[in-house]
């Protein structure tokens, strides 16, 4: 990037995210996911550093909140209320040492330690207490100035109104007494208050910090009361002086001194906060912390790593309104700002064009992510993105990578639109668009892009599943001509692989083992993997239950079809024309020649306890720890119960594993549908 181009890019981005932080920290409106947010800020961080003399007093990297509402008192911090850098990679994390331990004496180096708190998703606050009495309570606001909201943080239940031995008087009391923490909810009484404002028809709250920030907001006191806030508080800006202090000058020596005085003095402590001598501690706090982040019963989204030394601490400074000696641990995003450099287009087994967007690679949900669909051309024109846009895409537990929302506002003239080829971009043949159809087609059976991704479907998990073949060797044999289509697979022998490059014995040899020993297969799995059109796994375990055999599949009429549970007009028709066509007979017959042998469910051995789950539709979503996804499906198969994509009034249970669909969720909530997890289903399977 030249320097040009970084202060376009620079500028441009501070745009977007000061329109942002203003809806999210002024207005409490939300446009875009604050993980979308976080990684522009992140975009900004790094090219400022790149480019530091692009730096200036009004980046966003150097503000901490958005201007006070004006409906309530203004109140200067004595203090500045700082927030921190981000970090999303143990990486970032040692860059971020790398840079402080610059600033520090060889001595220093060696004394450096941290101590890690788990960051809540909530509104920080500052509390003055006087003669040990609070007397007034702030939000942050722009890091000078806060809102005094002293009334309604009274009526939380965490933050003590009087402090513990600081009554007038006593010796080692301090006549002043400055502290932060956050205000927070938790996720039960954040549910709660959706629901009630569900029954008014009110619009929802979109996560907990803002039901948290409309909270403290409120001119009412009643109101806050009535929801049920908690507090943590996290740091003690008072030189507390020799009473309270181990060093003879008066002054804490560490940052965990103060959550032991801040316990001491009657405030709320996070039990999980936990002291780090070095930064492999401090990674596998993290990890710990992301495991430990669904059974809380409050959100957080990452911990804040401090440098444990105060005077170390100090000694690093502040740069804006940045402390160095502090930095945000967040956990991986499951949505993240990113630019689309290219847009292609991938033919599928079915002749199917869908546009993929070629991204510049992001970190989204603890894997990088580099391309997402786009689905089809309508999608395209609906969201209105050109190649060259910064966009967000997500990545949630079982989603494949898609794109959200298009940042226009980071556009800088020269993005270009996409418009969808004519002609098939592997065979040029001219494309179709059937009548009453959104996707574009390649009506050319000898497509080699459509043969190379049914070769693919045909050995996948769900079909064939013939272990250590994957699509490069698919691409391989076909462009070699030793494959004309998945029959050939299984006459294949040593002596057609061996003169390949770069195919040992050895592999050769277990490839073509594999191969053959994947000749037998239950009937379900050989319907899918023909790859009939509109005919997935459950439609094709369907099918198998309903005709028992392949030759009474191949002779069913229309109407007899349609009889089966969940297939209408559309799929019954495709599968008629399917098994209508003589090159698809062909096939079939080629198969059997090869010595492929269909179990049927009645032939398929039986299981112990398989009624167990009879009747019960399951929904799965997000993903389980335990098991992958398909191998839990086939368990609920063996035990006689169906899996289902959707959630509908005659699904039993959802099984809820890592970073659930919300859609899912909700509708389950919404129809009283009983929501499982991880640990429940396996015991369901027991």
């Amino acid at each position: 990037m030249t320097k040009a181009e970084a202060k376009q890019r620079i500028e441009k981005l501070k745009e977007v995210i000061n329109y942002h932080r203003y809806l999210y920290h002024v207005l409490d409106l939300q446009e875009i996911s604050e993980a979308a947010l976080d990684s522009l800020k992140k975009e900004l961080f790094d090219l400022e550093q790149l480019f530091p003399s692009f730096l200036t007093p009004d980046s966003p990297t150097q503000r901490v909140g958005g201007r006070p509402l004006e409906k309530f008192e203004k109140i200067r911090h004595p203090e500045p209320m700082f927030s921190f850098n981000d970090a999303f990679s143990e990486d970032d994390m040692k860059d971020w040492l790398g840079r402080i331990s610059k600033l520090l004496t060889a001595k220093e180096k060696l004394e450096i330690d941290f101590f890690c708190e788990l960051k809540i998703d909530g509104l920080a606050i500052e509390l003055i207490y006087e003669q040990g009495i609070l007397r007034v309570g702030s939000t942050r606001g722009d890091g000078i100035v806060g809102e005094d909201v002293t009334q309604n943080l009274k009526t939380i239940e965490a933050v003590p109104l009087k402090l513990e031995g600081q009554e007038r008087g006593r010796r080692g009391a301090v006549s002043q007494l400055v502290v932060r923490g956050e205000v927070f909810i938790s996720k039960k009484e954040f549910e709660r208050i959706n629901r009630e404002k569900e029954k008014k028809n009110l619009a929802l709250f979109a996560n907990p910090r803002n039901v948290a920030a409309g909270s403290i907001r409120q001119l009412d006191p009643k109101i806050t009361a009535s929801r049920r806030l908690d507090s943590f508080a996290y740091d003690l800006t008072t030189d507390l002086g020799p009473a309270f202090a181990k060093a003879s000058a008066g002054k804490l020596q560490t940052h965990q001194e103060k959550h032991q005085i801040l316990k001491a003095l009657g405030f709320k402590i996070n039990p999980h906060n936990k002291y780090c001598k070095n930064l492999k501690e401090v990674f596998e706090f993290h990890k710990a912390s992301q495991k430990l982040r669904e059974k809380l019963s409050y959100e957080i989204d990452g911990i804040v790593v401090i440098i444990n030394s105060n005077k170390i601490f100090e000694k690093l400074g502040v740069v804006g309104k940045t402390p160095r000696g502090a930095i945000a641990y967040k956990f991986p995003l499951k949505q993240a700002a990113t630019i689309i450099e290219d847009i292609i287009i991938q033919v599928g087994r079915t002749g199917a064009l869908t546009p993929v967007a070629i991204l510049k690679p992001v970190q989204v949900g603890g894997v990088t992510i580099s391309r997402a669909t786009l689905h089809n051309e309508d999608e395209i024109k609906r969201i209105g993105v050109k190649i060259g846009d910064t966009v967000i895409v997500g990545r949630a537990g079982d989603v494949i990578p898609d794109i959200i929302k298009v940042l226009p506002g980071l556009r800088t003239g020269k993005e270009k639109i996409f418009r969808m080829p004519k002609k098939c971009p592997a065979c040029g043949v001219k494309l179709i668009k059937p009548v009453g159809e959104i996707i574009w087609r390649c009506p050319n059976p000898k497509c080699l892009a459509q043969l190379k991704e049914y070769f693919c479907h045909f050995i996948s998990r769900g079909a064939f599943d013939i272990p250590g073949f994957g699509p490069k060797i698919v691409d391989r044999m076909i462009d070699e001509g030793l494959v004309s289509d998945p029959a050939d697979l299984f006459v294949l022998e040593k002596g057609d692989l061996l003169p390949l490059e770069r195919f040992a014995e050895k592999s050769v040899k277990n490839l073509i083992e594999a191969i053959q020993s994947r000749k037998k297969i239950q009937l379900s799995k050989f319907i899918y993997a023909l790859g009939i059109r509109n005919v997935g796994e459950e439609t094709s375990m369907d099918l198998a239950d309903s005709f028992s055999s392949l030759e009474k599949l191949k002779k069913a009429s229309l109407g007899e079809l349609q009889k089966v549970m969940d297939i209408g007009p559309v799929v019954s028709r495709s599968i008629y024309d399917w098994f209508s066509q003589k090159s698809n007979s062909e096939f079939l017959e080629k198969l059997k020649k090869a010595g492929i042998k269909i179990e049927s469910p009645a032939s398929a051995p039986a299981s112990a306890g398989k009624q167990k789950l009879l009747g019960k539709i399951f929904v799965l979503t997000g993903s389980l720890e335990t098991m992958a996804r398909e191998e839990a499906k086939e368990k609920i198969r063996l035990l006689d119960g169906e899996i289902s994509e959707s959630v509908s009034k005659r699904t039993d249970f959802v099984v809820a594993g890592k970073e659930p669909g919300f859609t899912k969720l909700s509708k389950a909530k919404e129809l009283d549908i009983r929501i499982i997890d991880e640990r429940k289903f396996l015991e369901m399977l027991e």
